[in-house]
């Protein structure tokens, strides 16, 4: 094989994937917050809410499990606009993004949530604690201890995930990625520096959620 490696025109460019690579963070972190608390609401919405609500929770999760990403994604972008929905690019892939991450995190959440021994909500009732309070300090925490694992991996996927929102001209990595190697022909160099600004940040994003499971989670249980 005779290949010139040629890195110049990667580094020359630094500036426009830093910005890429700070656009991914941006959009996968708001999408993770958005998409937890999107999840909390429906876990609880299908554990405890009427039967119409858990109905509309079932159905909003089966068709997000059941249809790939980059057909909701599409979903957002360009079909919504034939009705008078207009999004930006990064609008369309958040949306997208969060709707993606609820629908998977709740049968997270759910999972934890039903973990609780039913003893420990009986004895928040019992200390006269409203519904919502029971919910929020005896149940949730203890659950989201639970399944952090499961969740701080299905945020990681999902923040890989946020690459197929190059395809809607999103300027994310991957999006400055194509851009660069359409002006410069150096396919090779350019996708072995994103291949590794991607680990880096896998391995940045599973750092700090380790920093806030020792902050936040990491106490004794007392079950």
């Amino acid at each position: 094989m005779n290949y010139t490696f040629q890195f110049g025109p990667v580094f020359d460019a630094w500036p426009l994937l830093l910005r890429g690579t700070w656009m991914t963070i941006q959009l996968s972190f708001m999408a993770m917050l958005l998409g937890l608390l999107l999840a909390i609401v429906c876990a609880w919405g299908k554990t405890a809410g009427p039967t119409p609500l858990r109905w509309l929770i079932k159905i909003y999760i089966e068709v997000i499990r059941n249809t790939p990403f980059l057909i909701q994604l599409f979903f957002f972008f360009f079909a919504l606009p034939a009705i008078g929905v207009r999004w930006s690019p990064y609008t369309a892939a958040l949306i997208a993004m969060v709707f993606n991450l609820g629908a998977y995190a709740t049968e997270i959440v759910r999972a934890g949530i039903e973990s609780i021994p039913k003893g420990q909500i009986e004895a928040g009732l019992a200390l006269n604690l409203s519904r919502l309070e029971v919910f929020r300090f005896v149940v949730l925490k203890p659950a989201l201890k639970a399944i952090y694992p499961a969740l701080t991996s299905q945020f990681i996927l999902l923040m890989l995930a946020s690459s197929v929102v190059s395809v809607i001209s999103a300027d994310d990595l991957t999006s400055v990625a194509a851009n660069l190697q359409s002006e410069t022909f150096r396919s090779f160099e350019i996708y072995i520096v994103v291949t590794g600004i991607y680990l880096l940040l896998t391995l940045a994003f599973t750092l700090v959620f380790r920093m806030v499971y020792q902050w936040g989670l990491n106490y004794p249980d007392r079950r």
